[in-house]
């Protein structure tokens, strides 16, 4: 057993196909917001895309949050920031519909479960790129709580995003943690196995993995989220 268990969301936690997702995503969003906002779609989701691309470029030296707003508003040419309410409706209620870009697999909680039952920290390590309203919803199309994690990493309480080492190395110091003591587990061969640059372990779930550049993993451990369960944690 490690001491801390860090797992990504998307793809991981969460199965799903990443190109419906977005467009579920940004479909919905334009549809309850375009009209409030007073702005075209194709423009709302240029500034959307600019703000997530700030966002992945962030230092930490600012929030997530600051640099998105601040991003999408200069890209639009609107005060975005002051319609937070809008969008945080949005992601309270028709949020809803990219859920049918997800899957289930239960082997998410399964795991959770038996992490915390043998006393692991556990830590949502996804691309804190979402406001954590959002972050919430999809947990829980996982099957599985943000009470269930020490730390969620949100646009709103981080300024760097994987797969910069940075973003390793502030959850480390927010929650007092070693690498060493650590596994990162994840669908993304970039931004999560890049953490085994510091130190961590890895773990590469493979049954919606993302390999940009189709890199060789196999020195990596890796298995289906099933594998990763019975054979890796020794579930029942």
């Amino acid at each position: 057993m490690y001491k801390n268990y860090l797992f990504d969301l998307d793809g991981t936690l969460l199965p799903m196909d990443m190109e419906k997702f977005v467009n579920l995503y940004f479909s919905s969003l334009c549809k309850r917001c375009t009209p409030v906002i007073k702005i075209e779609p194709d423009a709302l989701i240029k500034a959307m895309w600019a703000g997530t691309d700030a966002m992945t470029k962030n230092d930490n030296s600012r929030t997530n949050r600051e640099v998105f707003w601040e991003t999408a508003g200069k890209v639009s040419g609107a005060d975005l920031e002051k319609f937070d309410d809008l969008f945080t409706d949005y992601y309270e209620n028709e949020f809803i519909v990219p859920k049918d870009a997800t899957s289930f697999t239960p082997y998410a909680k399964k795991s959770i479960d038996f992490i915390k039952k043998n006393g692991g920290r556990l830590i949502a390590a996804t691309n804190p790129i979402f406001p954590f309203v959002a972050t919430k919803r999809r947990l829980e199309w996982a099957g599985v709580s943000p009470d269930d994690f020490e730390l969620v990493t949100t646009y709103e309480n981080f300024g760097c995003c994987k797969p910069n080492l940075k973003y390793f190395e502030e959850i480390c110091k927010k929650q007092d943690i070693k690498p060493e003591d650590s596994i990162m587990i994840g669908n993304d061969v970039d931004e999560d196995l890049c953490s085994a640059k510091l130190g961590f372990d890895t773990y590469l779930i493979t049954d919606t993995i993302v390999n940009r550049d189709n890199k060789d993993y196999s020195d990596y451990k890796n298995g289906s989220f099933e594998e990763f369960y019975k054979d890796f944690l020794k579930g029942d």
